[in-house]
């Protein structure tokens, strides 16, 4: 039986394994090197031209590295990957292999901050403009597009806004314009959603996540789904990419352009740490979501608790499209929830004493953190309530401890609040 014919919970174990070239060996490798050694200068100059495969230096290829993106190209069902040193460096990646001066691209307004930073701020300096349009209005998408559009760009589930935008019909949109669509999604998994059977072209991750799932590794991945045409009108200089790698020409882009040139290398250590999380992706995710839906029922019905946002609620702006998209199988694990004011959000926190207050999401651990205060504190009052960030908001990333447990400690805690 071929891994393509395997389910989700076989493959995500069995995915792109190897061990008759790993001396038997059921986990991959770790090869903890700088460069590899060649015999000969014919051989190295072989493998430098592409006639020849083989590994030369870290930032270039790893065998570690290699394995990791056949299996997540495999769990997304893409045709290649690459993983990055995080999961910002695979969206920059992606972005600035399709993008140059003078170009523009549309995104949903719900984005994570240093997504919402980099496509605001950073990109803006070197002259790529990015229009930002409300995540569930398809007017506006379809208003924000034009001639110089090259990418569409939103997250499966908005963080933190919790939005869920329809991913075939923005796709639908940008193929209408000879434009691909690049989905992060980081907060969904493969678990739960798979892009590119919903006309996506490219998917990214933060592997540092639901990934991993850990906390225990930092890096990301772009996956090229390996079927947009790239037509040569729009986007010229993927001309010589095209006539080397096919219908592959966008992941040669980005390695040979940007990957390469920027170091962008995922340490083979953390690929490493990410394989061994992924082997219980399946197991992790379902405790994931049956605790998040249980923990937003409670919430919401807590004297304490003004209101809940979470996909899985019906009073959720998102749920119909959540309920449709991921076919009952659960609404992811981040859920958000507002209280009287900052000083009882802080109050909240100091009260905690199973769930973690740090800057993560995704880990087997519940954590907790108030945007306001910590990742937005530099971004203007407007800017904040634009990313749905608002002083009595907090955001839990739901663990997969015992449910009981995890209610217990917000009930205690929100007892002083």
């Amino acid at each position: 039986m071929s891994a393509n014919a395997w389910r989700f919970e076989t493959m995500v174990i069995h995915g792109a394994q190897a061990p008759q070239e790993w001396q038997a060996a059921t986990l991959s490798p770790i090869y903890q090197t700088a460069a590899h050694r060649f015999e000969t200068a014919e051989e190295l100059s072989e493998v430098f031209a592409g006639r020849k495969p083989g590994f030369i230096y870290q930032r270039l290829r790893n065998p570690t590295n290699e394995t990791l993106e056949r299996r997540l190209a495999l769990l997304e069902g893409g045709k290649a990957a690459v993983v990055t040193s995080s999961g910002m460096a695979a969206i920059a990646n992606a972005v600035l292999s399709i993008c140059r001066a003078g170009d523009e691209f549309v995104s949903a307004n719900s984005l994570f901050m240093s997504t919402y930073l980099l496509f605001t701020n950073v990109l803006a300096k070197f002259g790529v403009q990015a229009r930002l349009v409300e995540t569930a209005d398809l007017d506006a998408w379809r208003a924000a597009v034009n001639e110089r559009t090259k990418l569409l760009f939103v997250e499966t589930i908005g963080n933190p806004k919790l939005d869920v935008p329809r991913i075939r019909s923005l796709a639908e949109l940008a193929h209408a314009h000879s434009a691909p669509l690049i989905v992060d999604n980081t907060l969904a998994t493969p678990y739960l959603f798979r892009p590119i059977e919903h006309g996506a072209d490219i998917v990214v991750h933060s592997t540092t996540k639901y990934l991993n799932g850990h906390g225990s590794a930092v890096g990301g991945v772009v996956i090229d789904a390996g079927r947009f045409p790239w037509p040569e009108e729009k986007y010229p200089d993927f001309k010589p990419f095209k006539e080397r790698r096919g219908e592959l020409a966008f992941i040669d882009k980005l390695w040979r352009e940007i990957h390469v040139n920027i170091g962008t290398c995922q340490a083979p250590f953390h690929s490493y740490l990410t394989l061994i999380g992924l082997d219980t992706l399946a197991v992790r995710m379902q405790r994931h979501l049956a605790n998040a839906m249980q923990l937003a029922r409670f919430l919401s019905g807590h004297p304490r608790v003004r209101w809940v946002n979470y996909p899985g609620l019906e009073t959720s702006s998102a749920h119909a499209v959540a309920l449709e998209q991921f076919g009952g199988k659960g609404f992811g694990a981040l859920l958000t929830f507002g209280l009287q004011d900052e000083r009882a959000c802080f109050e909240l926190i100091r009260r905690l004493k199973l769930v973690y207050h740090l800057a993560n999401l995704g880990d087997c651990k519940t954590l907790i953190i108030h945007p306001w205060s910590s990742q937005y504190v530099a971004f203007t009052e407007e800017a904040k309530r634009a990313n749905g960030i608002s002083p009595e908001l907090l955001r839990v990333s739901v663990g997969i401890e015992a449910i009981e447990d995890i209610m217990e400690d917000f009930d205690q805690a929100l007892r002083h609040c």
